[in-house]
Formats: structure tokens, C-alpha cells, sequence
């Protein structure tokens, strides 16, 4: 008999180097090649289960799918609706804001219009600049990542807030420029719904073993280049 498909949650949507749109049902970037590698240690076939932002939870809880393997951010708020594994990426917070923005620092934010996914680390880090008025992008979409790039190129905001891996994409674009990075050191990490700690602990245990060995390692060189991989050596 052939094992069970270890199906995770996440939104489709273009947000290279982490992850592209599905073809065929096939996803690159680096949180589906991770992934690929904890169901490879698993002996697990990988499935993909495609979600707005706000419905990846409630799938969970209702086992539509496994976990959500999608840029979830560790956070206490998040602890209280779901239980996480060990991080498998750590990542700081930056601000893109239009070429020539002139902007630099938080402290030149004064009046600004500052866009992020509302309820995510990133809005609760935009809400700390003083004198600016975040901007929530709900995640009702299947696309919020690419609506809050639209805005900011329509002039609708003045800066987006994000994890700075979710930028390295958009280096040569010149309609873009990286502002600042905060040094938040947001831990990723799986989410699975509380009342499945047998699963949780079965992907912990077999991203224990990637990182152990390695693997996660080759897979963050090859995806992540620019950014120092943050779990010491290989």
C-alpha cells in the first residue's frame, strides 16, 4: 500500500525565491523544496493544498491539509490557534518603498502610508513606526503579496513591509528600492492544528533530521544565496 500524501496549505501566488505559482501542480522556491525534503524523510508523497491567507487555519482544523508550510511567522498570537515545529528559516523585516523614495530610516515615515498583511509580523512591526498609518491588505486574496506591490507602485502606499527574502526578487527591479531592514529575526516555522500533536511531532522530528544532515543547508544555498543561512554549519 502506498503511503498517505503529506498534504500542506498555502496560498499560490508568485513570491520568488520563496516560492511560485503552481504549474501542473509542481511549486518551486525554497519553502517547497524544503518541504519536498521533510516528506522525502517522511516516505511521504507531497501534495499541495492552495488557500487565501485567512483560510490556511481553518483548513487545518478541519483537515483539508496536513500543515501549513507557508511563511508563518512565530508568534505568541499565532501559538494560541496553532502549535508549531522547529524553525526551518529565520528572516529579518524590510521596508520596500518606490525608487527614489528618499526614505532611509523608520524615522522618515512621518505621514506615510504603510502597507502589510494584516494580523502578520510584518504589520505588527509597521505599526511601530511612529507618525505613520499602516495600511492592512487582507489575506482574503490569493494574491495579497502581489496586490501590496501593485499599491505601492500605484502610489496607493508609500512602503510595504515584508520579510526581506520575500524582496530578493525584486533587486533589479527598477521601479523598487530596498528603504531599510530591521533586524527582527522572525523564526519560521510549520503550523499544525492543536488537535494534532502526533503530527507536529512527526514533522519535527523529520525536519530535525534535514537540518541534521545537511540537506536543508544545500537547500537554503541554492534558493537563498544572498541571505546567510541562519542555522550555523553544514
Amino acid at each position: 500500500m502506498s503511503a498517505e500524501p503529506l498534504r500542506l496549505v498555502c496560498i499560490d501566488a508568485d513570491a520568488m525565491p520563496l516560492f511560485g505559482k503552481s504549474r501542473g501542480g509542481v511549486r518551486e522556491g525554497y519553502e517547497p523544496a524544503a518541504a519536498a525534503l521533510v516528506a522525502e524523510s517522511l516516505g511521504r508523497p507531497l501534495e499541495w493544498v492552495f488557500k487565501p491567507w485567512v483560510e490556511m487555519v481553518p483548513a487545518v482544523d478541519a483537515r483539508e491539509g496536513d500543515a501549513i508550510w507557508c511563511g508563518q511567522g512565530i508568534t505568541a498570537e499565532r501559538r494560541r490557534r496553532v502549535d508549531f515545529t522547529r524553525p526551518y528559516a529565520v528572516f529579518d523585516e524590510s521596508l520596500l518603498a518606490r525608487a527614489g523614495s528618499g526614505i532611509s530610516s523608520p524615522a522618515e515615515l512621518t505621514g506615510k502610508r504603510i502597507g502589510a498583511i494584516a494580523g502578520s509580523t510584518n504589520m505588527a512591526l509597521a505599526e511601530t513606526f511612529e507618525g505613520a498609518s499602516p495600511v492592512p491588505f487582507g489575506g482574503e486574496s490569493d494574491d495579497v503579496f502581489g496586490e501590496m506591490l501593485d499599491a505601492l507602485r500605484a502610489g496607493e502606499v508609500d512602503g510595504v513591509v515584508d520579510d526581506d527574502v520575500a524582496f530578493l526578487a525584486l533587486a533589479e527591479d527598477p521601479d523598487f528600492e530596498i528603504a531599510f531592514t530591521v533586524p527582527t529575526r522572525n523564526e519560521w516555522g510549520v503550523a499544525v492544528s492543536k488537535t494534532r500533536p502526533e503530527m507536529r511531532d512527526e514533522l519535527d522530528r523529520a525536519l530535525a533530521e534535514v537540518l541534521r544532515d545537511g540537506r536543508l543547508a544545500a537547500c537554503w544555498e541554492s534558493w537563498l544565496p544572498g541571505l546567510a543561512y541562519p542555522f550555523g554549519g553544514r
